[in-house]
C-alpha cells in the first residue's frame, strides 16, 4: 500500500466539541501525506493519541435540527428559512396546507352541534389492527413502502441467484470481480452526527446485488451487520471517501475500543481488494435502453394472443418497456384503457414490418380511436428497426424443417405452468412456427401462439416423461393410460424431430431454492419476489412466494424477465413483495382508514347542506 492510501483515515470523533488542546497536540495530522498525492488537504484531520479520529471542531461542528415536517435530521445550515424548522420548501408549504386543512375540519365540526360520529366499531378494529400488526411483527410497513430484502433472506436461508446468472443484467460480466472480503466505504448508520459520514466495511454475504456488510471494528460480532445494495449511491471502492472530501468516522459502538485506530486500518486494509473504480460508472452505462418514448414496435395483443398489434413506447425502467397500444383507447380522465410491459428483448416484441416479413397476423390499427392527448402520442412517432432487438439464433429452414401438423410438447401460453400436448398450427419464415394446444383450441386460430424454433417453450415429444414432469394432457385422455406412440398413431400425426428443438442445458448457474425478482407473465407489469423451484435442462420452474403452486411458470433459464435481488432497487421498479397475512391486514387497515374518511367526509357535507337550509328557511321567512 503506497502513502496515498492513508488517505482513508479523513474521519471525524464523535464527541469532537470535547476535544482538549493536548489531544490536537499530540495528534498525527494526515495532511501531509495527503498533499504529496496530489489530491489536496483534508483541512485538519487528526488521530490524537488515543487512536481517536477528529477534526477542527470550530471548522466542522453544527447544531442538529429535525424537520417539523417529514422528520428528516439535518443541519441549520441546510435547513430551510429563517425559523430552520423543516428542511425544503415543499415541507414548509405541506405544514402550512395541513394546518389549513386541520383548522377548516375543526371550525365545520364545532358548527355541527358536536364532533363527527365515527362509528365505534370502526375506531375499535384500527386500533386492535395496529396493535396487532406492531405486536406480531407483521410486516405493515414493508408492505406499503418497500420490501425488505436482507431481512427476507436471512429468514429464508441466504440463498439468491448470483447476477452472473442473469446475462441480460447491468455488470453480469463483471460480477466475477464482486465477492466476499471485498472492502467498502459506505454510509455509517451508527453515527450521532447530523451530516453523512462513512466508513469502511467488508463484504460478508452476497446475495444478488445486495451484500451483507461488516463494519471494521466489529471483528466477529455480527449484532450490527447490515444488508445493502452494491448498486446503489452510497456503497463506494475504498479511498472514495478522500478523493470526494467524505468524512470517514467509526461507529459509536467501537471507536473507543481500538486504541491506534491508523494501525487498525491499516493492517486491516494492506493486500484488500475492493470495488472497481469504475464500478457506478459501468452500472449507468450498463442501464441504457436503445428506445425511448414514441418509439413504435409490434408486440403481441394481450388480448388475442395468435396476432400482433402496433403500439408506442411510453415508459423505459431499466431495460423494461410500458407499451401503449396504438388504437387502446383513453378513459375519461385520459388514463390509458389497454398497454403491455415487456423486456427490451422479449421475444414478444419485434421491429416494425416484422409481421409481414414473417407472415404473422397483426391487427389493423382502428384509425377512429384517437390517443393524440397522452403525452407518448404527442411527440412524432419513429418507427423501431432491427438493430434495437435482440438477434436470435439462424434457423436453417429446409426439407426437415417443422412441418404442419407435427406434435410436440408446449407451455401452454395462457397457463404457464401448464406443459401441454401440442401440435404445430402454420409454419412461418425466418423459423417461426404457429403452435396450438390439443384438444382446447377455438377452430379458429385466435388461440394459436408464436414461437421461434429456438424457443424454451417448445419441447420434443416425451420430454415430460423423461424429466418427471406432469403433462397436461387433452380433455378425454388419463395419464394411466397415455402412451405418445398410440396417440400418434389415433391422430395419424408424426412426431416433430428431436434435433429441432434447443433443448440443451445452457450452464445457467440456478439451483433449485435460489431467490430473485421476476415477471409474472400473465401480468406482465409486476415484478415478485420468486423462488427457482425446479431447474430441468434450460427451463426453471418459478414459484412465487406467497402464492399457491398452481401459479408457477415456466420460464427459460436466460429469459430477459427475471433478474437477481435487489434489481428493482437500483432501477426504481416497483417490487411486489410475497402475498402473506402482514400484506391482508395491510390492506385491510387502509380499507378501514378509507372508510373512517369517508364517514368523516360525508357528515361535513351533511352538517353544511343542513346549515344551508337553516339559512334559506331563515332567509325566506321575512317575504312570508
Amino acid at each position: 500500500m503506497n502513502d496515498g492510501e492513508e488517505r482513508i483515515f479523513d474521519g471525524e470523533h464523535h464527541n469532537q466539541q470535547n476535544s482538549s488542546d493536548d489531544d490536537v497536540n499530540n495528534s498525527v495530522t494526515l495532511s501531509s501525506c495527503a498533499e504529496s498525492d496530489g489530491m489536496g488537504k483534508f483541512r485538519n484531520t487528526c488521530i490524537n493519541k488515543h487512536a481517536q479520529i477528529f477534526v477542527n471542531p470550530t471548522q466542522f461542528y453544527v447544531s442538529a435540527v429535525t424537520c417539523e415536517m417529514c422528520g428528516t435530521k439535518g443541519t441549520t445550515e441546510t435547513f430551510f428559512s429563517r425559523s430552520k424548522r423543516f428542511c425544503s420548501v415543499s415541507c414548509s408549504r405541506s405544514y402550512s396546507s395541513n394546518s389549513k386543512k386541520s383548522s377548516i375540519i375543526a371550525r365545520l365540526q364545532v358548527g355541527m352541534s358536536g364532533k363527527v360520529f365515527i362509528p365505534t366499531f370502526i375506531r375499535t378494529v384500527t386500533k386492535f389492527l395496529c396493535v396487532y400488526v406492531l405486536r406480531e411483527g407483521h410486516p405493515l410497513g414493508t408492505t406499503l413502502a418497500g420490501f425488505d430484502w436482507g431481512n427476507y433472506l436471512e429468514k429464508s436461508g441466504l440463498l439468491a441467484a448470483p447476477v452472473s446468472c442473469f446475462r441480460h443484467v447491468p455488470l453480469c460480466a463483471q460480477w466475477d470481480d464482486i465477492y466476499v472480503r471485498l472492502k467498502v466505504e459506505v454510509l455509517n448508520t451508527h453515527t450521532a452526527l447530523p451530516s453523512k459520514v462513512y466508513w469502511i466495511a467488508t463484504v460478508v454475504q452476497l446475495a444478488g446485488y445486495m451484500a451483507l456488510l461488516r463494519y471494521e471494528g466489529f471483528e466477529d460480532d455480527d449484532s450490527h451487520d447490515l444488508w445493502c445494495n452494491l448498486g446503489t449511491a452510497d456503497v463506494h471502492p475504498i479511498g472514495w471517501c478522500a478523493v470526494n472530501s467524505k468524512l470517514l468516522v467509526p461507529p459509536q459502538e467501537v471507536h473507543q475500543h481500538i486504541k491506534d485506530w491508523k494501525s487498525y486500518l491499516m493492517e486491516r486494509l494492506v493486500g484488500a481488494h475492493t470495488l472497481p473504480v469504475d464500478f457506478h460508472v459501468k452500472m449507468a452505462d450498463c442501464l441504457r435502453c436503445p428506445f425511448r418514448q414514441a418509439v413504435r414496435v409490434e408486440v403481441v395483443d394481450r388480448s388475442q394472443v395468435s396476432r400482433t398489434r402496433l403500439a408506442v413506447v411510453d415508459t423505459v425502467v431499466g431495460g423494461r418497456l410500458r407499451l401503449l397500444y396504438e388504437d387502446g383507447g383513453l378513459g375519461p380522465s385520459g388514463e390509458v384503457l389497454s398497454d403491455f410491459w415487456c423486456h427490451m428483448q422479449s421475444p414478444l416484441l419485434h421491429p416494425v414490418g416484422w409481421s409481414e416479413r414473417v407472415g404473422h397476423s397483426i391487427k389493423e390499427t382502428d384509425t377512429s380511436v384517437n390517443m393524440s392527448s397522452h403525452p407518448a402520442f404527442r411527440k412524432v412517432l419513429q418507427n423501431s428497426v432491427p438493430d434495437q432487438f435482440k438477434k436470435l439464433r439462424t434457423v436453417y429452414m429446409g426439407d426437415k424443417f417443422f412441418e404442419e401438423g407435427m406434435k410436440l410438447e408446449a407451455i401452454d401460453p395462457l397457463n404457464l405452468g401448464n406443459i401441454c400436448v401440442a401440435s404445430v398450427r402454420k409454419v412461418l419464415l425466418d423459423g417461426y412456427i404457429m403452435v396450438g394446444i390439443d384438444g382446447v383450441e377455438i377452430g379458429d386460430g385466435s388461440d394459436w401462439f408464436c414461437y421461434h424454433a429456438n424457443s424454451h417453450a417448445i419441447l420434443p415429444v416425451g420430454y415430460c416423461e423423461n424429466n418427471n414432469i406432469p403433462l397436461t394432457l387433452p380433455p378425454g385422455y388419463d395419464h394411466a393410460t397415455f402412451i405418445w406412440t398410440k396417440y400418434l398413431e389415433e391422430t395419424g400425426t408424426v412426431a416433430a424431430p428431436r434435433r429441432l428443438f434447443n433443448t440443451d442445458d445452457v450452464g445457467h448457474g440456478f439451483t433449485s431454492g435460489m431467490k430473485l425478482e421476476a415477471v409474472d407473465l400473465m401480468e406482465p407489469r409486476l415484478v415478485c419476489v420468486a423462488t427457482v423451484r425446479r431447474c430441468v435442462g434450460r427451463l426453471l420452474l418459478l414459484h412465487f412466494d406467497g402464492w399457491e403452486p398452481e401459479f408457477d411458470q415456466w420460464v427459460d433459464g436466460q429469459s430477459p424477465e427475471i433478474y437477481p435481488v435487489g434489481w428493482c432497487e437500483i432501477t426504481g421498479y416497483q417490487l411486489q413483495p410475497p402475498i402473506g397475512p402482514g400484506k391482508i391486514i395491510a390492506v385491510f387497515i387502509v380499507f378501514i382508514y378509507a372508510v373512517q374518511n369517508l364517514v368523516v367526509t360525508c357528515c361535513i357535507l351533511l352538517s353544511c347542506r343542513e346549515r344551508e337550509s337553516d339559512f334559506l328557511s331563515v332567509k325566506a321567512k321575512p317575504n312570508s
